[in-house]
């Protein structure tokens, strides 16, 4: 029988890889919100941005968990269910394009 768990760092990269996508959601919200802010739009258009940014914290913040259960699915053999971050993130990109269609239109 072939072992699922490889030797490899496939975790590591791909944890790495999440860090890189919740910083850059977090960071890019925080920007684009002060860039609608100092182009003198609505701070009604800054709300998508910050769901964004918020987003992308949590998913900073879930990292270390999910790195965990990863491992444990590796080695243990349980079952692995990251829904809860692909419903984050998708959620803070679809937050990213509202809030350049906001923009656009607005200004």
């Amino acid at each position: 029988m072939i072992p699922i768990w490889d030797e490899g760092l496939q975790n590591e990269r791909t944890r790495l890889a999440w860090v890189r996508t919740a910083a850059v959601m977090a960071v890019g919200g925080l920007g684009a919100g002060g860039v609608v802010l100092r182009a003198g739009v609505s701070p009604v258009a800054v709300i998508p941005f910050a769901l964004a940014s918020a987003s992308g914290a949590l998913l900073l913040a879930r990292t270390g968990v999910r790195y965990r259960h990863v491992q444990r699915a590796l080695h243990e053999g349980d079952p692995l269910d990251d829904r809860a971050d692909a419903v984050i993130a998708w959620l803070g990109t679809i937050a990213v394009v509202l809030g350049a269609a906001a923009f656009v239109l607005i200004r």
